[in-house]
């Protein structure tokens, strides 16, 4: 039987979501806990690939167990069992074919840039002290929904087949001393989300034009486009799939 389970987690402590060796990861854990609750080894897959550092407020994935699980226990038994930066909220079945990447209709990131010094932030958020224009990030921002093809903002020692993209929204937002850029996505590329920001903010800061995205995007090159920003500001904050996908 195939079980979806939902989870938060903060990414501070992990070298990323991905299984590794000799570096601490979020699935590493996550199947350590998995396996000692039920008391048979257990592997999972998760909806995506988090990176060193990034944070997420919903990721899913999905596990085999031969027998029917207690859902409704198992999610404050691993809660029990797992350390503080991450945290179970749901268990459930789904159909035996379901996979937790290849299902994922889109994904949403949040990315937030602090505008002022915050002693309590800081480690959440990266902080800007310049003034950014926002209405040129945002009229930029625009720019990205007209493309599918961003290699340019890509890593370039990736295994992908293929750099398309369907962007669904792109927008900055100006919340308290904060400023949040929210994308969605059928599907990101490696480091994409942190380069499309690092591009985003240049603009802000003057040191690109708003029409210059259209060459870097059709470049296809990194080099041209912007600085990663760092991971500590970027969160993963929803993924959504078919509404037919339980048991």
């Amino acid at each position: 039987m195939r079980y979806f389970l939902e989870l938060s987690y903060n990414g501070a402590a992990y070298h990323g979501w991905q299984k590794q060796p000799n570096a601490i990861s979020v699935q590493e854990v996550l199947e350590a806990a998995l396996s000692t609750i039920l008391n048979e080894p257990i592997s999972i897959v998760g909806a995506g690939r988090t990176d060193r550092g990034v944070h997420a407020l919903q990721m899913f994935v999905h596990f085999n167990f031969k027998q029917e699980l207690d859902v409704d226990n198992l999610p404050f038994k691993l809660n029990s069992f797992l350390p503080k930066d991450i945290a179970v909220h749901d268990v459930f079945k789904v159909k035996d074919h379901v996979h937790a990447r290849f299902n994922a209709l889109n994904r949403t990131y949040l990315y937030r840039i602090a505008l002022h010094k915050n002693v309590f932030t800081f480690n959440n958020t990266f902080f800007v002290k310049q003034n950014l224009d926002v209405e040129k990030m945002n009229e930029a921002s625009k720019i990205l929904l007209d493309y599918k093809d961003f290699q340019c903002f890509s890593k370039s020692n990736t295994d992908v087949k293929t750099y398309n993209c369907t962007i669904m929204m792109a927008a900055w937002v100006l919340k308290n001393n904060e400023l949040h850029f929210t994308i969605k996505a059928d599907r990101f590329l490696r480091n994409m989300v942190r380069a499309i920001v690092g591009t985003l903010v240049n603009i802000g800061l003057g040191k690109l034009e708003v029409r210059d995205l259209h060459h870097i995007i059709k470049s296809k090159n990194r080099s041209e486009a912007g600085f990663s920003v760092p991971a500590q500001g970027l969160y993963l904050t929803k993924i959504e799939y078919p509404e037919d996908i339980k048991l």
